[in-house]
C-alpha cells in the first residue's frame, strides 16, 4: 500500500515558518514528506531539512519523495520528543523552524491492518512505532475497568465513558478481544440508540483514546515544547498543527507561558520573580483550514495552526 497523505494547513505554515535559504528546518512527525517536500523546495545549497518519524513506513515513503534534495535531507526513525539528542548527534545546536503536524496520517488510517480506525475490522493494535511491544490490545484487555473509563473520559472527552467501560469488562471475561471489529461492537452496545444517530461514529472518541494513550500522545507533546522553544534560533518559529481539543489546548498554554512566564502576583509593580520571556505568540488566535481546503479534504476540519517565534535573543 502507497503512503499517502494530504498535508493539512500546507500553504498557511510554510508562510509562517519565513523560510530562510540558509536556514535549518526540523520536521518531527515527517509522516508522507509533505511539508518536508516543500520546505525543502525552499532552501538554497546550504540549507538543512531534518526530518524525523517513528514509524519506519513513513521514512521509506518520505526518503523516495525527498530524493530529489539530496544531501541537503536527512531523515532519522525516532520520536520527536527525542529531537534535541537527534539534532546534537548532527552536530546542529539551533532550528530556525520547527513544524509538528500531529494528526495521524491517511495511510495509517486508511491501512487496516494497522488497527487504528473503526471502518475496518484488524487486529488491535494501534503503534505508531511498531518496535513498540505495547499495543491497544494490552490497554483493551489489561487496563482495570476504572482506568479503561479514566483514558475514555480524558482522551476521548466520551460522554458514556462509563458504560463502555463497564461493556469492555464484561465482554472480554468470556475471551480476549482481539479485533477493531470486536470492539466496535462492544461500542455500539454501550451507547443508547438514538445517541448513536446523531454525532459522527459511536467508535470515534473511544478509538481516538486509546490510540492517544497506546502511543502516550499527550504526555509526550506537553514534556517536548519548552524544549523545542529553547532549540530554537533567534527568531525562529515553531508551527504546530493539532486536530483535537486537547493537543491544542496544550500547545495554547505552553506557548503562552513562554510568552509570559512570570509568577508574580498581579498586583506587583515590578517582575521580581526573574523569569523572561521567551518569545512571542504570533496566532493569537489559531489558523484554521479555509473552507475550500475543508472541502477536499474532510480530515482537515478539526486542524488549527498555532505559531511561536523565538525573541531575536
Amino acid at each position: 500500500m502507497e503512503f499517502k497523505h494530504t498535508s493539512v494547513l500546507l500553504e498557511e505554515t510554510i508562510e509562517n515558518l519565513r523560510i530562510k535559504p540558509d536556514g535549518i528546518y526540523v520536521d518531527g512527525t515527517l509522516g508522507g514528506g509533505g511539508h518536508s517536500y516543500r520546505i525543502a523546495s525552499e532552501l538554497g545549497e546550504s540549507g538543512r531539512l531534518i526530518g524525523i518519524d517513528q514509524d519506519g513506513e513513513a521514512i521509506e515513503a518520505a526518503g523516495k519523495r525527498l530524493l530529489p534534495f539530496g544531501e541537503k535531507v536527512t531523515l532519522i526513525r525516532d520520536n520527536y520528543c527525542n529531537m534535541r539528542s537527534v539534532l546534537n548527534k548532527l552536530g546542529i545546536d539551533k532550528a530556525d523552524g520547527i513544524v509538528l503536524d500531529l494528526g495521524v496520517s491517511s495511510y495509517q488510517l486508511d491501512n487496516a491492518e494497522r488497527g487504528f480506525s473503526y471502518k475496518y475490522d484488524a487486529p488491535l493494535d494501534m503503534r505508531m512505532d511498531k518496535r513498540q511491544s505495547f499495543s491497544a490490545s494490552d490497554i483493551v484487555n489489561g487496563y482495570s475497568e476504572m482506568e479503561l473509563y479514566r483514558v475514555i473520559r480524558d482522551y476521548g472527552e466520551e460522554r458514556f465513558a462509563k458504560n463502555i467501560a463497564k461493556h469492555i469488562a464484561l465482554a472480554r471475561k468470556d475471551k480476549p478481544i482481539e479485533t477493531t471489529g470486536e470492539l466496535n461492537e462492544i461500542i455500539k452496545a454501550a451507547i443508547p440508540a438514538k445517541m448513536r444517530a446523531v454525532g459522527g461514529h459511536p467508535s470515534k472518541r473511544t478509538f481516538q483514546a486509546i490510540r492517544i494513550e497506546c502511543n502516550r500522545e499527550l504526555e509526550v507533546l506537553k514534556s517536548s515544547l519548552d524544549e523545542f522553544i529553547e532549540m530554537l534560533a533567534p527568531r525562529g518559529r515553531l508551527c504546530i498543527i493539532t486536530f483535537h481539543s486537547l493537543e491544542d489546548r496544550i500547545v495554547k498554554a505552553a506557548f503562552k507561558k513562554n510568552e509570559n512566564p512570570c509568577t508574580c502576583p498581579p498586583d506587583f509593580p515590578v517582575c521580581v520573580c526573574g523569569q523572561v520571556s521567551k518569545g512571542k505568540v504570533i496566532t493569537g488566535k489559531p489558523i484554521l483550514p479555509s473552507e475550500e481546503e475543508m472541502k477536499q479534504n474532510k480530515r482537515s476540519k478539526s486542524a488549527k495552526l498555532r505559531v511561536f517565534e523565538k525573541s531575536r535573543l
